[in-house]
């Protein structure tokens, strides 16, 4: 079941958003801001990220410029959701763009082309799923058949 860590400051925006990807059978992790969004990620690994744009602290923008620092987030696909017009970037740092309010079927065939387009990282998941995937993390023995 591919993971999907949504991040945004309205908590109202966050329960619609995650009860319809939930709906839709992935397994969600919430964030408030971009500051915890980028810790949750280093821990979770998900397989897509769906942020708003404008948020306090770390917005949506910084947090693209944040996970394209890290090789281990820089492949996650990035969804940007803003209630206003795009900002031109080149090359953008987010997959897709979507203005609020957003049109879920749009939404949800973004989400599904996203995921298809990349290979899920169910098997690259760490046995322990508060930690982040590390190269220099000593290889466990539960891993070595």
């Amino acid at each position: 079941m591919p993971t999907i860590l949504l991040v945004d400051n309205d908590p109202d925006i966050l329960a619609a958003v995650g009860v319809t990807l939930e709906c839709w059978g992935y397994r969600v992790c919430f964030s408030e801001d971009g500051k915890t969004a980028l810790t949750k990620a280093g821990r979770t690994m998900p397989d897509l990220i769906v942020t708003d744009c404008t948020m306090p602290g770390m917005d949506g923008v910084d947090l693209c410029r944040q996970l394209r620092l890290y090789p281990a987030l820089s492949a996650i696909p990035v969804i940007m959701v803003s209630g206003q017009a795009q900002a031109d970037r080149v090359p953008p740092l987010w997959n897709a763009f979507f203005l609020k309010p957003i049109n879920i079927g749009a939404l949800k065939s973004t989400v599904a082309s996203l995921l298809l387009s990349r290979p899920l990282r169910e098997t690259l998941r760490p046995a322990y799923p508060d930690r982040a995937i590390s190269r220099w993390q000593p290889i466990s023995s539960l891993l070595i058949p």
